[in-house]
């Protein structure tokens, strides 16, 4: 079969192979015309954002491949991208703008015009922008155009704006950022040509899959052992050589107990820690003091060591000094003189060193028996300091010292959901990365690689927006970042009540670095801090698989207040599909698919890049739609526009800009700064910087959709210390300024809001949140239970359950689509055989599962790959019946289920009188893996899972029997 990879138009004519007569007689024809021409964008069916090749012929889909030529994928493609034909021509697709008639939740609806869709979003969202900005709650699901969506909310004026990643990776955003100025996730990637030894922590087959894949091939070729660490073995932990079946929520507890290993043998990385890390930084040790536990400082406010051998205190980075990283030192220079300090890696070899996390200890918690502990720590100690890696390539550090070689350690790690779910994700991410500290493998030949923009320390991302939200003026800064103390948390005049409807950013969450948009609609129900008027929603599912507690939400959701009105005024609700979440919507605004759209995979928001490249791309609409749909961002825009937003009028009130398009290659976030990076100048020659180019978008068409450079062979390892880098990074508009990046070991932000619970410090904690923040809040990564685990009696419920994500469906996008419902049309929960045994159930049986929240009744096949205390099934394969275009009896209804409907948003009372969030204190991160269960077995005569629920109306034309496609090209 022939194609075109170069231009996307070219007719793709027929081949011949050597086997053609042999075909011809009969009667086949070995190489049909396949399509009139091939467009290559990018995909939308998870978060890899790989190369596609779209052949279509006489106007419509003929199939999907990947492109060959494309930085992410290399060609490869997984059953989702090619399954993106039936996401395409889904029966489930809005045709046109909505306008509720029935009951919220009914899916009663009429079809209504674009104006007056518009007109109606325009009158709702400018009222409550002229008189009370923060009565609109933005939120925005998996879309990947935050850096629209966010600029919007800013210009808006509104506090109350995020995206997803506060139920699904802000603890491995937020603890990667402020650890070292990356992450894992789609931020970075093993060393995959040089690695030896690699290590996998709660990896789910979903995301990031294509490189993930062509990544772990490549090791398999050379013969290089991967560990995986995940409760369940599916997928990736399925192919590993080994698998660690740890008990959920434990992961940071096993790794610490690694850590103990290692130091206790003298393996770790000595000169990488002095070099790039704050281990010889001596911490104030004045116990009482308002500054106990922070740096010891200069007059200038640098960060003190001892230098090596003597007495004397310096400024971390004197020239040529040789810090101690053990001892206790007077503070004899600057404003802490006469007292005493003591280097971060002496407290950090107490802690660690501690008996407590000896492996016999751990596995009576973690389940991972101490030998295997034990030799996993070995393993990775031989393959980091005897299996050295030397690459002979100069490079200058930020210190100026010229180095002739690049030495790596070649032990990788990557780590994802499965870790980030839990109340104690985010230090347990931070264990995981003090783990590659301590060997020196972060972005070292053979260790986890940033990926451009990456590494952008704290120095240089945003913090919270402070400020009064003034009516119909925009927001003076970003919504979301990263707070370094208490003096940056949103909150009201009397230092307690937060100012976001998420309260994030506030005591409840200080480091939300992404907000917490599982608890908007329970905080706007209850008037917690305050109501809202008007629910904004974009691809956001929350009356189903995205909140919590899902029934509950439906009915928070359709409640009422005593005057018979609802108490959430107005929901405008914005998707491509009939979801659950459009029946509960006022005003529904109907989205295109990704085929038919332009979208700009920005290094502004969620970059493409791989560790040797600076990549980002675009998606165009290949096709044209065929109903009556906007793009959502072009949507957005012109609400702007209607609503005199600033940034989006020009002097005379006309539209900024025509379209999204439009916006993407004439937006400046600064001068010569834009979404994209390639093509930028008039005339085409830019990267990075430079003026906009009216061809810009055609060149990124031309050149399959995305745009890279290669980066200089001496910028791509040690970029956290790497004076080449940060040059070229500022060059190429990648960074403003250079900007030294030393790691964080000690994390002196955790350490002022322990201060503030002490009371040593203001803004000081209020009382109900002083125990909790100094529990969790510890400065060197830590491990405590999970919350959900210690509120309840272990005895009522023994089991953990959890989700995963299967690698052909990505959240819920694929569980209505024809093709790859095959694959996955229902979900059993997989229960460990010895529970089986002891409830006697076996496979086909149908039991019910109940938490302290809730209860379901649930299909049941056994499963001995699981840890023993576990029980799991696939995430949101359940629908609502009469969803998505789905038959009101299809599989996913009758069959399917939520384990959501176990969870509750609010933790179980513990006597204080408060319903605490069921998240990450630090970053507000919902605990979804926290969830314990028992199980017993029920009767089910008629097959039906429960909780069921009325079906929803469709408001969609009645759909066919049987959804086919492409028989015509097959006659």
């Amino acid at each position: 079969m022939s194609q075109t990879g170069q231009e996307t138009g070219q007719e793709i004519g027929p081949g011949r192979g050597t086997g053609e007569h042999r075909e011809q007689e009969r009667g086949l024809d070995a190489s049909p015309k396949v399509s009139d021409r091939v467009a290559r964008t990018t995909c939308y069916m998870c978060a890899c954002r790989c190369g596609i090749n779209v052949h279509l012929r006489d106007g419509k889909v003929r199939y999907i491949e990947g492109n060959r030529d494309h930085p992410i994928n290399r060609g490869v493609l997984c059953a989702k991208g090619s399954a993106g034909i039936m996401q395409h021509y889904s029966p489930a697709r809005l045709r046109k703008p909505l306008l509720r008639t029935g009951e919220r939740g009914s899916g009663q609806f009429r079809e209504i015009e674009w104006e007056e869709a518009l007109t109606l979003a325009t009158e709702w969202l400018g009222e409550v922008r002229m008189r009370d900005p923060k009565k609109l709650a933005f939120f925005t699901g998996r879309d990947q155009s935050q850096s629209l969506t966010s600029w919007w909310a800013q210009q808006y004026g509104t506090p109350n704006y995020a995206a997803h990643g506060g139920f699904c990776s802000v603890n491995m955003a937020a603890a990667g950022v402020y650890t070292f100025g990356g992450a894992f996730w789609e931020f970075g990637a093993a060393d995959w040509e040089r690695t030896k030894l690699f290590l996998i922590f709660g990896v789910a087959e979903d995301h990031d899959s294509n490189p993930i894949k062509l990544g772990l091939s490549r090791l398999k070729e050379r013969g290089v052992k991967t560990i995986a660490v995940n409760p369940v073995r599916t997928g990736y932990n399925a192919v590993a050589d080994e698998w660690v079946g740890v008990t959920p929520g434990t992961d940071g507890l096993f790794v610490l107990s690694i850590v103990h290993e290692l130091l206790k043998s003298g393996k770790v990385d000595l000169d990488y820690l002095i070099r790039y890390t704050n281990a010889p930084w001596l911490v104030i040790d004045d116990e009482g003091a308002a500054d106990h536990g922070l740096f010891a400082r200069d007059k200038d406010g640098k960060p003190l060591v001892a230098e090596r051998g003597g007495d004397k205190v310096v400024a971390y980075d004197k020239k040529g000094v040789k810090p101690a990283l053990k001892g206790r030192f007077k503070l004899a220079d600057g404003p802490d003189g006469g007292r005493e300090g003591v280097p971060v890696f002496e407290l950090l070899a107490r802690r660690y060193l501690d008996a407590s996390l000896a492996p016999e200890e751990t596995e009576k918690t973690t389940g991972v028996p101490a030998d295997q502990t034990r030799r996993i720590a070995a393993e990775i100690a031989e393959t980091a300091f005897e299996k050295e890696i030397v690459v002979d390539q100069p490079w200058t550090d930020m210190k100026g010292e010229r180095h002739d070689k690049m030495i790596g350690r070649p032990v990788s790690f990557h780590a994802m959901r499965g870790i980030s779910a839990h109340s104690n994700g985010f230090q347990t991410c931070r264990a995981i990365h003090l783990l590659q500290i301590l060997i020196g493998s972060i972005d070292t030949p053979g260790g986890f690689r940033f990926e451009p923009p990456y590494p952008r320390p704290v120095g240089l991302q945003p913090k919270p927006h402070l400020g009064p939200n003034l009516p119909g003026e925009p927001l003076q800064g970003p919504h979301l970042g990263f707070p370094e103390g208490p003096e940056d948390l949103l909150l009201e005049e009397d230092g307690v009540t937060p100012v976001r409807i998420d309260k994030a950013f506030s005591w409840d969450a200080p480091l939300s670095a992404h907000g917490l948009m599982h608890m908007v609609i329970s905080n706007a129900h209850a008037r917690d801090p305050y109501g809202v008027d008007v629910l904004f929603l974009y691809m956001a599912n929350m009356a189903w698989n995205s909140s919590m507690n899902t029934a509950g939400v439906m009915k928070m959701l359709s409640d009422r207040d005593e005057d018979g009105e609802y108490v959430i005024p107005k929901i405008i609700y914005s998707d491509a599909y009939d979801s659950e979440m459009v029946s509960y919507a006022d005003l529904v605004l109907p989205d295109t698919t990704y085929l038919e759209r332009f979208d700009c995979i920005s290094l502004l928001d969620r970059p493409i890049g791989e560790p040797d490249v600076l990549a980002d791309a675009i998606r165009w609409p290949v096709l044209e739609p065929d109903r009556d749909v906007r793009g959502f961002q072009s949507v957005l825009l012109d609400l702007g526009a209607r609503m005199g937003f600033p940034g989006m009028v020009k002097e005379d009130g006309s539209p900024r800009y025509k379209d999204y398009a439009d916006y993407i290659i004439h937006h400046e976030r600064k001068p010569g700064r834009g979404p994209l990076a390639g093509w930028r100048g008039k005339d085409g020659d830019k990267t990075g910087r430079g003026e906009p180019n009216e061809d810009q978008l055609e060149r990124y068409i031309e050149h399959g959709g995305f745009f890279e450079i290669e980066l200089p062979e001496n910028t791509r390892y040690y970029r956290h210390a790497n004076r080449d880098w940060q040059e070229w990074a500022v060059e190429h508009g990648v960074q403003d300024s250079i900007v030294e990046n030393v790691f964080q070991l000690y994390l002196e932000p955790l350490r002022k809001f322990q201060l503030s619970a002490e009371g040593k410090v203001q803004p000081a904690a209020p009382e109900s949140h002083r125990e909790q923040i100094i529990r969790c809040f510890e400065p060197l990564p830590d491990w405590y239970a999970p919350f959900e685990g210690e509120a309840i009696d272990e005895g009522d419920f023994p089991f953990h359950a959890l989700t995963q994500r299967p690698a052909a469906m990505y959240h819920s996008w694929g569980s209505q689509n024809a093709w790859l419902r095959q694959i996955y049309g229902t979900n059993p929960l997989f229960v460990p055989g010895a529970v089986c045994d002891s409830a006697g159930l076996k496979d086909g049986d149908w039991a019910w599962v109940i938490s302290p929240h809730g209860r379901i009744r649930v299909p049941v096949k056994r499963t001995d790959a699981v840890n023993p205390k576990t029980m799991w099934t696939w995430n949101a394969i359940g629908k609502r019946s009469g969803a998505w275009a789905l038959k009101p009896g299809a599989p996913e209804a009758s069959k399917g289920f939520l384990l959501n409907h176990l969870i509750n948003e609010l933790l179980p009372p513990k006597g204080d009188g408060m319903r605490w969030s069921n998240s990450d204190p630090v970053t507000g991160q919902a605990a979804w893996f926290d969830l314990r269960v028992r199980i017993e077995k029920a009767e089910a005569p008629d097959e039906l899972s429960l909780p069921q629920f009325p079906p929803q109306e469709n408001p969609l034309p009645k759909p066919p029997e049987n959804v086919t496609w492409g028989k015509e090209w097959t006659r």
